[in-house]
C-alpha cells in the first residue's frame, strides 16, 4: 500500500454502466498487477441500475489495506461525462483508462509509468487489445471490422501511431496536462445503450494539431470482452450508422459541412465500385456497413435524424 499522503504515479479510471459482472472480473484482475501500489483506482458509475455499486464497495472493503480505490457516481448519462468526472477527481499527473470489460496484462501499470518517465516527449499512449469472444468469431468478421470491435495489434515494436489511428478507450493513457486543452466533449461518446463515438478521435486530433507524440507500446496490452450480442450483422451495421452520425457531429461551420459532404460523395463512389467487385460475405457486409455510415452522416447533416442507433 502506498504511504499515506504520497501522490500516486498513475490514476486508473474505469467508467461503467450496468455491467457489474464484467466489472467485477476487471477489478479482480487488477490485484495481480505489478506495481499496483503506484496507482489509484477510480470507478465512475454512470448511473447503473444493476448491482454495480455493491460490486465496487465489496472490492474496496476486501482490499482496503492494499489498494487505493474510490467509487464515484456520475448521474449525467454519457461516457464522456463519466470520464471527465474521473479526470477531475484524479490525483496523479498520469491518467490511464481501462474499460469495465477489459483485463490488463501483469506489466500494464509498470509499462505505462516507465514509458512516460523515460520519454518526456510522449503525451499519450496505447497498446494491444486482444478480443475475448463470448461465442465463435463470425466468418464475416474480416480485418477491416477489427477496429470497430476494438481489436488492435500494430506489431511488436514501440512506434508512433500511423495515419489516422490512435489509442482506443479500452486501453489508453495520457498526461493529465492533455486535459488543459479540453475535457472530453459531452455531445460525443456513448450514452446509455447508444453507439455514438468520436470523443477519443476528437481529443487525439486536438493533440496531433499541437504536434504531441502519441505512442503505441505492444507491452501495454489488455484482453477485451466481446459479447455474443455484438457478434451479429445487425449490430455492426448499427455501429457504422452511429459512426456516421458521430462523424457529422464533429463538423464545424459551412466549410466543415462542404468538406464533409465532399468526403461523403467520394465514399459513395468508392463503395459503389467496390460493391461490384466484392465476392466474399465479409466484403459484401463491409460495403453495406459503409453505406450505413454514409446514411448516418447524411441524416445528421440534413437534420433528419439526430438519435444514435442503439445496440
Amino acid at each position: 500500500m502506498r504511504e499515506y499522503g504520497l501522490v500516486p504515479k498513475v490514476s486508473i479510471i474505469i467508467c461503467t454502466y450496468n455491467r457489474a459482472g464484467l466489472l467485477n472480473k476487471t477489478l479482480q484482475s487488477l490485484v495481480s498487477l505489478e506495481n499496483l501500489d503506484l496507482a489509484e483506482i477510480i470507478v465512475v458509475d454512470n448511473r447503473s441500475t444493476d448491482h454495480t455499486e455493491t460490486v465496487v464497495k465489496e472490492f474496496i472493503d476486501r482490499n482496503v489495506d492494499d489498494i487505493d480505490t474510490r467509487y464515484i457516481l456520475e448521474p449525467v448519462q454519457g461516457l464522456s461525462a463519466a470520464r471527465n468526472t474521473g479526470i477531475l477527481a484524479s490525483k496523479s499527473q498520469l491518467i490511464a483508462f481501462l474499460d469495465d470489460d477489459a483485463i490488463p496484462c501483469k506489466t500494464w501499470i509498470s509499462t505505462i509509468v516507465s514509458t512516460f518517465e523515460e520519454r518526456p516527449e510522449v503525451m499519450a499512449m496505447g497498446g494491444r487489445i486482444a478480443p475475448i469472444f463470448e461465442s465463435k468469431r463470425p466468418e464475416w468478421l474480416i480485418k477491416p471490422f477489427e477496429l470497430p470491435y476494438t481489436i488492435v495489434d500494430l506489431g511488436n515494436r514501440i512506434r508512433e501511431y500511423p495515419g489516422r489511428l490512435h489509442p482506443c478507450g479500452a486501453n489508453m493513457a495520457m498526461r493529465k496536462i492533455v486535459f488543459d486543452l479540453s475535457l472530453f466533449p459531452l455531445e460525443l461518446g456513448r450514452k446509455g445503450e447508444s453507439l455514438l463515438s468520436g470523443e477519443e478521435a476528437w481529443l487525439f486530433g486536438q493533440m496531433q494539431k499541437k504536434g504531441h507524440n502519441i505512442l503505441y507500446h505492444p507491452l501495454m496490452a489488455v484482453d477485451h470482452f466481446v459479447p455474443s450480442s455484438r457478434l451479429t450483422e445487425s449490430w455492426i451495421m448499427k455501429r457504422y450508422y452511429s459512426q456516421g452520425i458521430s462523424n457529422a457531429m464533429k463538423r464545424e461551420g459551412v466549410i466543415g459541412n462542404v468538406l464533409l459532404l465532399g468526403k461523403t460523395a467520394a465514399k459513395i463512389a468508392y463503395v459503389l465500385v467496390d460493391s461490384i467487385l466484392s465476392r466474399s460475405q465479409g466484403k459484401r457486409l463491409l460495403n453495406k456497413c459503409r453505406l450505413e455510415s454514409i446514411r448516418g452522416t447524411l441524416n445528421m447533416v440534413f437534420n433528419r435524424k439526430r438519435e444514435s442507433a442503439a445496440g
